[in-house]
């Protein structure tokens, strides 16, 4: 307990030293407790339609409604109330997704890099296919003939993100491989799923992480960009590509609809860029070379 807490507050010292980690991480910190904190942050139901009080302001603008901090959408939607259910569906997709292709690139890059011969070949042959294809055509594509959804997105864009991590994770143990320890393993009888899962697998975990911590970022912003088309996310789950897409034809006149879901994604993205950057700087060895 000792040593985790030395740990800890090692850590803690290296995000407060840097500037963009301590912002990064507050930023998502806060996005966190948003989407955890839900229920109890949101002043309406998110998709309750009051065609009342459609297109109002904020309630801190002049004729801005009474009850409705970021004014209401077309519909009559409390805006704050869906950009608090929308942060749950931008961090499920981002950090689900992740996992999906993290899992997927990071065994097909453990098996080519160890393995070598016709089985790097053939996943390297199949990366590269994956490559060729414009990712976000071959979504679209997918979504189109299985439908919209917020499993199916998890799985659409965790399966076509793979790559990226098959080929760090492959040029990692392609160097580990042959480092002493890891032979001496192999020397006294270790089976080769303990070699991989043991003595490798461990030492390629900073380079994921520094890499998920970056995709999550880009998740965020596929989701909301095919939620924009209709293809991500569909009612009654709120997200903020949609709110978008639902406000664009109002910029003009009623631009609180549009401009507070995008500043949602923007600050919620930045967060964690930066995050992302600072643990960068920590985890990659070549960084503090």
């Amino acid at each position: 307990m000792a040593v985790r807490q030395r740990g800890f507050r090692h850590v803690l010292r290296l995000l407060l030293k840097s500037k963009t980690g301590t912002v990064g991480a507050a930023l998502v910190l806060i996005v966190v407790l948003i989407a955890v904190f839900a229920p109890l942050l949101a002043t309406h139901n998110p998709g309750q339609v009051d065609p009342i009080n459609r297109l109002k302001p904020p309630s801190w603008l002049n004729e801005g409604a009474s009850g409705h901090l970021l004014g209401t959408d077309n519909l009559g939607r409390d805006i704050w109330s869906r950009i608090v259910y929308g942060s749950r569906v931008s961090l499920i997709v981002g950090i689900g997704a992740v996992l999906v292709s993290g899992a997927i690139g990071a065994v097909l890059g453990l098996l080519a890099a160890y393995y070598g011969r016709w089985v790097d070949a053939l996943i390297m042959r199949v990366a590269d296919a994956f490559i060729a294809i414009p990712t976000i055509l071959l979504m679209l594509v997918v979504l189109a003939v299985v439908g919209p959804g917020l499993g199916t997105l998890i799985f659409v864009i965790g399966f076509t993100n793979w790559v990226s991590y098959a080929r760090v994770v492959r040029g990692e143990v392609l160097s580990i491989k042959e480092r002493d320890f890891v032979k001496a393993a192999k020397a006294v009888g270790s089976r080769n799923s303990r070699v991989i899962f043991r003595h490798i697998l461990p030492n390629v975990l900073s380079s994921f992480i520094v890499i998920s911590g970056m995709n999550v970022a880009t998740t965020i912003i596929l989701e909301a960009s095919l939620s924009f088309l209709g293809l991500g996310i569909t009612p009654p789950d709120v997200s903020w590509g949609g709110m978008l897409s639902d406000g664009r034809q109002y910029v003009a006149t009623s631009w609180w609809v549009a401009t507070f879901p995008g500043i949602a994604i923007t600050v919620t993205v930045l967060g964690v860029i930066f995050l992302g950057d600072w643990l960068r700087d920590v985890l990659d060895p070549r960084m503090k070379a």
